[in-house]
Formats: C-alpha cells, sequence, structure tokens
C-alpha cells in the first residue's frame, strides 16, 4: 500500500523530519501537535486552555486537510508536562469531538518539545 503526506498550512510547519500526517489506505496518522501558532511558529504560552484549544485547531487543521475531521479520529493520545491539567482537556475536548469519542490515552511525561505543557498524535480513519 502507498503512503502520501498530509499537510495544511492552517497547522504549524514540520520542525524536523517528519510529516504533519502520512495517509496509508484509510488510515491517516497524524503526528504530534503543540501549541504553535500556525503563522509565527511561536508557542503559544497563555493558559493551558488556549494551549489545549491551539493543540486541537493544528489536529483539526491536518485531519481535514485529509479529506477527514475530528470525528473521524479513533485513537488520541495526549501528553500533558502536569497531569492535574487533565480535567482541562477533558473539558476543552468535549467541545471538539461527538460521541462515540476516540479511544485515548493519557500520559504524563517530563519534557515536550518546546517547553510545550500538553502535546497530542491522532489515528484516523477517513469515512467511505
Amino acid at each position: 500500500m502507498t503512503k502520501k503526506a498530509i499537510h495544511s498550512d492552517h497547522a504549524p510547519a514540520a520542525i524536523g523530519t517528519y510529516s504533519q500526517a502520512i495517509q496509508s489506505g484509510k488510515t491517516v496518522y497524524l503526528s504530534g501537535q503543540i501549541p504553535l501558532d500556525p503563522t509565527t511558529m511561536t508557542l503559544i504560552e497563555s493558559s493551558i486552555e488556549a494551549q489545549i484549544h491551539r493543540v486541537f485547531d493544528n489536529l483539526k487543521a491536518v485531519a481535514e486537510a485529509s479529506g477527514g475531521s475530528l470525528d473521524d479520529i479513533v485513537k488520541l493520545n495526549v501528553f500533558l508536562t502536569d497531569l492535574g491539567h487533565f480535567g482541562k482537556v477533558n473539558e476543552i475536548m468535549s467541545t471538539y469531538f461527538t460521541e462515540p469519542y476516540p479511544a485515548r490515552a493519557a500520559i504524563g511525561v517530563a519534557a515536550l518539545p518546546r517547553s510545550a505543557a500538553v502535546e497530542m498524535d491522532a489515528i484516523l480513519v477517513l469515512p467511505d
């Protein structure tokens, strides 16, 4: 099966040797998104809520560039430098997703790129 790189100008450009997402068949693997503003490529340094929204907006842009949407995500991984923010992720996530919600893991980590407080990656399956 061939693979295809997915790119959106509405999400941050890759800052390394990776693609924003890769499509293989109907499955799209979204790379980790941190709260980078796609225009300035600077980290959103305001509240954790603003950072979480920016990450979901970045994921949404890449999902849409693939021809899908956030509702097509089947697996979401959330990485937090402070698991005390887990409740905020749940609260904000409920404004971006509808049921059935994707399977999810939330993982506490010591550090993230560019000193971000949150990062998320996902797997989505495109509709027929």
